[in-house]
């Protein structure tokens, strides 16, 4: 009998669970602040636009897979450019632009039906670029928060770290580095997402 019982309530969970799954496709589109770490680039002001499907498994928890398109870099770059007339390197800072598509698993943990926090890894392919790049492939981690503005429309902040050295910016000056070698990018974006109702 405790069987029976404990396999009802087992199951009467699961039903429970299921009955708050629910799917909408949304878009995201805002404000990108990226730079290149360990450099003397200054920030550089873009946008990024994204498609992604919200998972809501449970009232806390939803799964959001994401695809975006995404314009980085970094301004005042110093990079090295060899001169063919005197055989060296000379020296010069020039804007840097890499266009991402971007794809991100992000999960996301809300509170009180109006904040959230974002948490998740990302794969970045590069779509173009202005100057040579290392890797056409970036890895990142980003961190964010969201605010429900209404059940489809919020407001969200996110930080986002790429893991792999991406750009050559580093040079020698007096038998030193002035750069740093391992030239990551950075984001902070600053948009709105919305969601679409499928009833």
């Amino acid at each position: 009998m405790k069987r029976i019982l404990i396999a009802f309530l087992f199951f009467f969970g699961l039903t429970q669970v299921n009955a708050q799954v629910t799917f909408k496709p949304g878009l995201r589109a805002g404000l990108n602040l990226s730079k290149i770490t360990q450099s003397d680039a200054s920030t550089r002001t873009d946008f990024y636009i994204a498609g992604f499907g919200e998972l809501k498994l449970t009232k806390y928890y939803t799964l959001q897979p994401e695809i975006s398109y995404s314009k980085q870099g970094g301004n005042d770059v110093l990079v090295e450019i060899f001169n063919n007339q005197t055989g060296s390197y000379d020296f010069s800072k020039e804007d840097i632009s890499v266009d991402y598509i971007s794809l991100a698993i992000v999960n996301k943990f809300t509170f009180n039906n109006k904040f959230n926090i974002h948490i998740g890894p990302t794969i970045d392919f590069q779509a173009g670029q202005n100057r040579f790049t290392q890797s056409d492939v970036d890895l990142a981690f980003l961190l964010g928060l969201g605010f429900n503005v209404t059940k489809d429309l919020s407001i969200e902040a996110r930080l986002k770290k790429g893991i792999i050295d991406i750009y050559e910016t580093d040079y020698f000056s007096n038998n030193s580095y002035d750069v740093g070698d391992y030239n990551t990018n950075f984001l902070f974006q600053l948009g709105v997402s919305y969601t679409f109702d499928l009833k």
